[in-house]
């Protein structure tokens, strides 16, 4: 019995993103029994998960068509290809036209040069409905990345720094609105350099401002990870004044040694960082503060890594994404004098411990309070601080309702649904 074609999704929200619009080539092709990976590329523990996950998918599914695309299909399309339970493999350009989806008289590996002037024409100005098996929307507003940090190889799985033109996000959201969700996330690879390249250099302040004005209707806007160095003046204004803004910001720190963000070729420093933390809580006090870490990158001691340990409580993060440094062939930190890996990941851990003690904090400061909470499973969501919370009553996916916190521990929080009269 045929099925609809099913998408693996691995890595960050543009590619969730993505993946639907995928989804929606991939059915029209007819390709009902297709199971599409759609790959990440930062870590070579990505790559390796991507490559278990179709082996895997091969043995259970042995007449299915198995399709690789994404970051890791894009950079390694030859290891890709070489496995035996692969059928096709699509770059991460390609993956985005429909023609790239016809079941015959294609190549078995369609990957451009994503480097290349032309390689993608159009930036993902791609209208979708919704997205499956999610309670809040994703819309790209950015591709690609113009630097070049030293450990990363996203550029060369996405190519340089392409925006999606204001409108096309409006229309997006509108659609996304109308089709019932409460929460859109805009999202890309480096957002916050958003508009350098489309005419009048518009900012991704002034496109946030322009979306909140022209789609009323939408509860809540939340931005995916960004660069501090970069955010503008009118960003600041909505961080400060803007409620529907979401009060939790995901930053691109990676590291707290000036040192080590100097050979990452980061553009900030440890100061800039610190500085841009208490600016945003000086105009926002209940704000919120993720980020991405780096632990165990190449030359780094230990009191370079204390440098990193101590941002947590020097910036006040809340939710941290931790990675023990893993090097990717082709970028210049790989030809660095390494970290050994048992070190890297004592550092990560270390890291995560201190992630998990500081989320204990925030969420016990919330206990007896009144959170508005998006709901997303099984009456499980999400506060406006990214905050996980339980709800004693089961409520439809999607919807957002005000709850008192009834308890904290370090699995998030608990919370109960008020009545009308109550809220």
């Amino acid at each position: 019995m045929s099925r609809e074609p099913e998408i693996v999704t691995f890595g960050c929200r543009l590619n969730a993103f993505e993946s639907e619009v995928m989804r929606g080539h991939a059915r029209a092709a007819g390709l009902e029994d297709a199971i599409i990976f759609n790959t990440c590329a930062v870590t070579a523990e990505a790559e390796r998960q991507a490559r278990q996950a179709i082996r895997k998918a091969r043995r259970q599914n042995p007449r299915a068509r198995i399709i690789v695309t994404g970051c890791a299909a894009q950079v390694a399309a030859g290891r890709f290809a070489e496995m035996p339970e692969v059928d096709r493999v699509i770059g991460n350009g390609e993956k985005l036209r429909p023609e790239s989806y016809a079941p015959d008289g294609t190549a078995r590996v369609q990957v451009d040069d994503i480097m290349a002037a032309g390689a993608i024409a159009e930036t993902a100005q791609h209208l979708i409905t919704g997205f499956e098996d999610r309670a809040r929307a994703f819309v790209q507003v950015q591709n690609g990345c113009d630097h070049r940090c030293t450990f990363c190889i996203i550029p060369y799985g996405r190519g340089n720094s392409r925006s999606v033109p204001a409108g096309a996000v409006v229309e997006q959201a509108r659609r996304l609105v109308a089709a019932g969700y409460n929460e859109i996330v805009l999202t890309g690879v480096d957002i916050t350099s958003y508009g350098s390249d489309l005419p009048g250099r518009p900012s991704l302040g002034q496109l946030a401002r322009r979306l909140l004005a022209l789609v009323p209707e939408l509860p809540r806007l939340r931005l995916s990870s960004i660069d501090a160095v970069e955010v503008d003046d009118e960003l600041l204004d909505l961080i400060a004044g803007e409620p529907r803004l979401m009060p939790h910001l995901h930053l691109s720190l990676q590291a707290g040694d000036d040192m080590i963000l100097k050979r990452m070729k980061r553009r900030h420093t440890r100061g800039d960082a610190v500085e841009f933390c208490r600016r945003v809580r000086s105009l926002r006090p209940d704000v919120t503060f993720g980020a991405d870490l780096i632990a165990g990158f190449p030359t780094e001691t230990d009191d370079m890594f204390r440098g990193t340990l101590d941002l947590v409580g020097d910036c006040g993060l809340t939710w941290l994404h931790v990675f023990p440094y893993s090097p990717r062939p082709g970028t210049p930190a790989a030809r660095m004098p390494q970290v050994p890996t048992a070190l890297r990941r004592e550092r990560a851990a270390r890291l995560r411990d201190a992630g998990t003690a500081a989320a204990a904090v925030f969420l016990a400061s919330r206990a007896g309070g009144f959170e508005r909470v998006l709901v997303e499973r099984n009456g499980a969501g999400r506060t406006e601080h990214f905050a996980p919370i339980a709800l004693d009553a089961t409520a439809a996916d999607g919807a957002v309702f005000t709850a008192r916190v009834t308890g904290a521990d370090a699995n998030g929080l608990t919370g109960r649904v008020l009545g009308e009269a109550e809220a």
